[in-house]
């Protein structure tokens, strides 16, 4: 029976497998989790409040959901909203309602991926989480004050769980190793291995104990130690992070139009190499260049909109991966380049202007005339052409605004 038990258990992936269960083996995220934190003392007295923990893939928001279980006396319940629907929550709510009155029992539930759930069906929630019939622990990637309903945020604490950093990686290998060893026996790994894990798993913990898992599969049969080329040789490429569609996406275009605007040509390479080889589209980058050209460099160097334009045609018309060189020349060129932000000011004032005094009229004097009845109304009357008469005191801007000064 024991034999068919561990059997069961093992065809689980080992991140499920070997999860913890006690705080006291859960490694990182000390500024949230660590001994003297509210989240701590509120989970050691099964005191937990509503919460969104929000952090990226494998930094361990799951697994603090796992150990509130397994601490906490309220009814525990999880659902995935990727593939639970409305119709299985308001089930759930029904059964938190009868428990809450009938046994003064209160449910906590978790919902990973919340964002991946429409208004409506977060809605749901609001009233139950309000009166305390139920605990909401709702776990994301993406950032809540975008993708989560604001309503619902407000009545929860938001935690922000951080990418783990490499030596916390290790630990949380080191300490998968021993647990495994109890199950299967001796595990003979190289400590540059386990370092190798732990730089290409990117922070995840769940990437680093998959590819854990594959190198003790595929090397155990040959009964020798694994080394850091079986690693290299399981994962052949290094994971990038960078969602296309999520927050991260903004992080990192960010990151590119400061290092330009900074004059940072180094910077300003790395995070256009990031973008482009974790997949985005080299047109969306050519694109924001236009615009950096105008707004960041503008009057400085004129010349920049002009490669910045060349840039964006070259990319759509060959594409990547050949455009990236294109990328490169004009990101540095960028960088480099003086900079003038004197139109992109000059618009937002001559805007300000436009929103305080709505239409004001075209003075007559520079209004076309083409027809009869517009010459009589006095459409055009006075107006000095400028290549054979003197019009420096020519009025251009409408009365309210006749001395007006965009930029100096």
């Amino acid at each position: 029976m024991r034999k068919e038990i561990i059997k069961k258990k093992q065809k689980q992936p080992l991140a499920d497998r070997l999860r913890p269960r006690i705080l006291s083996d859960f490694f990182g995220q000390e500024k949230i989790i660590g001994k003297k934190s509210f989240l701590r003392r509120a989970i050691m007295g099964d005191a937990v409040p509503s919460m969104i923990l929000w952090g990226p893939p494998g930094s361990g928001k799951t697994t603090l959901a796992h150990i509130i279980a397994h601490k906490t006396n309220a009814s525990f319940i999880q659902m995935s909203a990727v593939s639970s629907g409305k119709k299985a929550l308001v089930e759930i709510v029904e059964n938190a309602k009868e428990l809450f009155q009938e046994k003064d029992k209160k449910t906590i539930l978790f919902i990973d991926e919340i964002h991946r759930w429409n208004k409506a069906q977060q809605d749901v929630l609001l009233p139950f989480i309000e009166n305390g019939t139920i605990i909401l622990i709702g776990a994301t990637t993406e950032n809540p004050s975008f993708e989560v309903n604001s309503a619902l945020v407000s009545r929860a604490r938001v935690f922000v769980l951080e990418k783990l950093t490499k030596s916390e990686m290790v630990g949380i290998l080191k300490k998968t190793l021993k647990k495994l060893e109890t199950e299967s026996g001796e595990i003979l790994i190289k400590r540059e291995a386990i370092a190798t894990i732990a730089d290409f798993s990117n922070g995840d913990a769940r990437m680093a104990l998959n590819t854990l898992e594959a190198c003790v599969k595929s090397v155990s049969k040959l009964e020798r130690e694994i080394e850091e080329v079986d690693v290299k040789e399981i994962l052949q490429k290094t994971h990038i992070l960078y969602d296309k569609n999520g927050e991260e996406h903004y992080n990192i275009i960010s990151a590119l139009h400061k290092a330009m605007r900074g004059g940072d040509a180094h910077a300003s390479v790395y995070w256009l190499a990031r973008m482009l080889e974790g997949g985005e589209d080299p047109v969306y980058i050519a694109r924001r260049l236009v615009r950096f050209a105008a707004e960041d460099v503008g009057l400085a160097d004129n010349h920049a909109l002009i490669l910045s334009n060349a840039v964006f045609d070259a990319c759509k018309k060959i594409g990547f991966p050949e455009c990236n060189v294109h990328l490169s020349q004009c990101v540095i060129y960028l960088a480099k380049t003086k900079k003038s932000i004197l139109a992109y000011d000059a618009y937002k004032e001559a805007k300000k202007d436009v929103e305080r005094f709505g239409n004001l009229d075209v003075p007559k004097h520079i209004r076309n005339a083409p027809t009869r009845l517009m010459k009589n109304l006095g459409y055009g009357k006075g107006y000095k052409y400028t290549p054979k008469e003197d019009s420096s005191e020519q009025q251009y801007l409408p009365d309210e605004l006749k001395d007006r000064k965009y930029f100096a």
